[in-house]
């Protein structure tokens, strides 16, 4: 099976504008930014997409959401963000490799979509 772009992203591969990067995932700068601040946490372990996460990927689920608190205080987000999984084509994933988008720097609309 090949590597994923993000798995290329993570191996140095691809060059990325990374934000953030631990033992357990990394977050870089979306390349076509649907807000001012538009950012990916991927894990660093594969996941092809939420529904297909299973109770052993609990804990990487969570960093994520963790990790994204904790790049949105580093860059003075707290008059709000919004976080976004995408499952399946009809929710425009493009990429087999789960990620949370993180968007902020602009008013939401609801509902999203």
């Amino acid at each position: 099976m090949s590597k994923t772009l993000f798995q290329r992203i993570i191996d140095r591969e691809i060059p990325a504008k990374i934000e953030h990067e631990d033992d357990r995932c990394i977050v870089i700068h979306d390349i076509a930014p649907a807000a001012p601040v538009h950012l990916l946490i991927i894990p660093k372990t594969v996941i092809s997409r939420v529904g297909d996460a299973t109770p052993a990927d609990e804990i990487t689920l969570g960093h994520l959401l963790v990790t994204a608190g904790i790049v949105a205080k580093k860059l003075n987000l707290a008059r709000g963000f919004r976080l976004v999984i995408n499952h399946g084509p009809d929710a425009c994933e493009t990429v087999p490799h789960l990620h949370v988008h993180l968007l902020a720097k602009r008013q939401m609309t609801w509902p999203p979509g």
